[in-house]
């Protein structure tokens, strides 16, 4: 009797588990099939299948977003922001770890940690006014470039990275280090061939985080950027939403080429990242 109940059981949340599924993956279905629709089938039936498979609308949306542009502003800020988040935030983590018995390493940790905390919307505003005036004043080119965006994507990254490597850090026994010292290693030459190679799992989850934030984020591109040679893919999807109407079946063309490339990469480091992000939360 309780084996039946236990296959009962299983098949119960197993038809559970499939339910949620499909609740979760029909915005995708949604966007995927709409991006083939003229906007008379689209406004008919959004469930619907398309009539015909035509890329027509894929290839008017790449003209109008400027694609190749997109792809190479996104992934350039996306990338160069993520190695300096993952240089800066382990060097100071592995700094701030190895010292957390002096007062100055406490407050500087508790300071990254209650920056978490602020919502990016109090701050947009100040914070744009504030690189505008520098602009301004010492002439260095921050607003509406890609070098300006990638610093500011480095301080707001920057906290819950430190936070995570500052946890796993921690794990690492100190003696390899000391041993390193022995040697006649210097600190710089520790954390690099030492430290850096056992901080593998917790950079795997750092890099996922950011790349998928980086990429995705609409916000700050759109206070940060305004010319059309360095905007990003979310905002060049943008163009497709007027102030009177709205080219829906572009739109989700445009954002099937948005998410795509976040998709591939998730198959591609599908092991890392389920690695990566076990191991950290183990540590």
């Amino acid at each position: 009797m309780s084996e039946k109940r236990a296959k009962v059981w299983l098949w119960i949340g197993s038809l559970l588990v499939f339910a949620v599924s499909l609740i979760h993956l029909s915005p995708l279905y949604l966007l995927a099939v709409n991006s083939f629709k003229t906007r008379e089938e689209l406004y008919e039936n959004v469930l619907s299948l398309p009539k015909s498979l035509s890329f027509q609308y894929y290839q008017v949306a790449m003209e109008r977003m400027n694609i190749l542009t997109a792809i190479m502003n996104s992934f350039i800020i996306t990338v160069v922001s993520t190695m300096l988040i993952i240089l800066f935030s382990s060097m100071t983590a592995w700094v701030l770890a190895r010292h957390e018995d002096r007062v100055w390493a406490k407050a500087i940790y508790m300071t990254f940690v209650a920056t978490m905390l602020i919502p990016f919307q109090t701050l947009m505003m100040p914070l744009i006014q504030f690189f505008s005036q520098i602009q301004q004043t010492l002439g260095f080119q921050i607003i509406d470039t890609r070098q300006g965006l990638i610093f500011m994507y480095i301080g707001f990254g920057s906290a819950m990275s430190v936070f995570l490597y500052h946890g796993f850090v921690k794990s690492i026994p100190i003696s390899l280090e000391e041993a390193g010292y022995i040697d006649g290693a210097s600190p710089w030459t520790v954390f690099w061939r030492i430290v850096f190679p056992m901080l593998r799992p917790i950079t795997n989850t750092v890099v996922i985080l950011n790349v998928i934030w980086i990429w995705n984020d609409y916000l700050l591109p759109s206070l940060v950027l305004s010319s059309e040679r360095v905007k990003t893919i979310p905002l060049s999807t943008f163009s497709f939403f007027g102030q009177f109407t709205i080219q829906w079946n572009l739109a989700m063309a445009g954002l099937v080429m948005t998410i795509l490339p976040v998709i591939i990469f998730y198959a591609v480091a599908q092991r890392n990242i389920i690695r990566g992000i076990a191991d950290g939360a183990v540590k």
